[in-house]
């Protein structure tokens, strides 16, 4: 076995333990207090400066090797899923309404391991690791937060890991250039004329405007964009009317954009608004189109990805890193990071056990995902690996 697996081993334990205490007890959005809590008791024996947030609950420590050299960001995320959690764990939630369904949970904790294995080598790396802690990835914009109060000062190359169910454990994979894609929302109200279901031509009916919109939006992108540039938009939320006999006055839809390129994501805002109004404009309607700007396109850096890939083959063995032929749809906010400094995400493999096919393993945001605990050893060890073969 790797070296650096073999120390990651010597903290498992506990890092198994803090994992499943933050998952009995998920926080969300910016304000974690207890989660700020337990890092900073878990980092209070460890040679580093600590500093907190004040926009949020965030944590930041600094590690000094023993001589100059360069500052490497390793960035965890704090913040759990408004949802319910039915995967059967003995440690499940104990907060109805939240639930650590995307592994941050499991994030904080393989960074806390790597905190305390890289104290305890602080002459075999030069320079300074800083330790970010950060609430608020689930759409509460934290990492520009964090960016604003200073967490790049000085760094000069990023790390951070998100766990997949979806690849095995003992894998862990990456990309250069698009790796998670733009996050924006779109919220459309379609507004004609109410009146009894039974005289819709006294009326001007909105229904079948939204019915129109929603397939032309469709259309849209299989028609308007490039193929190999890919583009996704998804309703998922629909809202009309209140009984069996009367047609609404207004009718409202929204849902999710996903882009991989700026380029992408500017033409199909522009096709959005087109598509709604002009169809709206057909059927005697009117439609307000709002376009919520979420996170930017997760660009990870050629060379940083390259040396994860060769980071990765030495910690976990030959074959055992995966190039990805093509960005995942999801997004992340890590991507503010990867705007201003080198840096590289990548998704490590943690399939449970018993499932033979990580296809099948229910994914990140299902209320019935699981993790398998063991992986932790390998997340700990890459972002040990991050710094020490730097």
């Amino acid at each position: 076995m790797n070296e650096l697996l073999d120390a990651a081993n010597s903290v498992f334990d506990d890092v198994v333990a803090f994992r499943r205490d933050l998952h009995q007890h998920p926080e969300l959005g910016l304000d974690n207090p207890r989660t700020q809590e337990k890092i900073l008791d878990a980092l209070k024996d460890l040679p580093v400066e600590i500093s907190t947030g004040e926009g949020l609950t965030s944590v930041v420590a600094d590690l000094d090797g023993t001589e100059d050299g360069p500052t490497v960001l390793l960035r965890a995320d704090t913040d759990a899923l408004p949802m319910t959690e039915d995967s059967d764990e003995p440690f499940c939630s104990l907060d109805p309404g939240k639930a650590h369904a995307c592994g941050h949970d499991a994030h904080t904790a393989m960074l806390i391991g790597a905190a305390r294995l890289l104290s305890e080598r602080r002459d075999e790396f030069s320079g300074r690791v800083r330790f970010m802690f950060q609430p608020g990835e689930e759409g509460a914009f934290g990492a520009p937060m964090m960016v604003k109060e200073g967490v790049l000062e000085e760094v000069d190359r990023a790390f951070a890991i998100h766990i997949t169910p979806n690849i095995p454990n003992g894998y862990a994979a990456c990309r250069p250039g698009p790796f998670m894609a733009s996050t924006d929302t779109l919220k459309v109200t379609v507004t004609g004329k109410g009146g009894h279901a039974s005289t819709p031509y006294l009326c001007t009916d909105p229904i079948p405007a939204m019915a129109a919109m929603i397939t032309a939006l469709q259309t849209a992108v299989t028609r308007e964009i490039n193929t190999f540039d890919p583009a996704l938009i998804t309703v998922t939320h629909v809202e009309g009317g209140t009984t069996t006999n009367v047609i609404p006055e207004t009718v409202f839809f929204e849902g999710t954009i996903r882009c991989v390129s700026e380029k992408t994501r500017d033409k199909v805002r522009d096709s959005i608004r087109r598509v709604c109004t002009q169809i709206a404009l057909a059927h005697e309607c009117e439609a307000s189109v709002i376009l919520e700007e979420g996170y930017p396109v997760t660009v990870n850096h050629a060379a940083q990805s390259d040396f994860f890939g060769k980071v990765c083959e030495q910690t976990l063995g030959e074959g055992k890193f995966l190039t990805m032929p093509a960005p995942v749809m999801g997004g992340e906010d890590f991507s503010y990071i990867l705007q201003q400094v080198p840096g590289v995400m990548a998704f490590l493999g943690v399939c449970p056990e018993d499932i033979k096919d990580s296809l099948q393993a229910a994914p990140c945001h299902s209320n019935r995902m699981r993790l398998n605990e063991d992986a932790m050893v390998n997340g700990i060890a890459l972002h040990v690996g991050m710094v020490l073969n730097g």
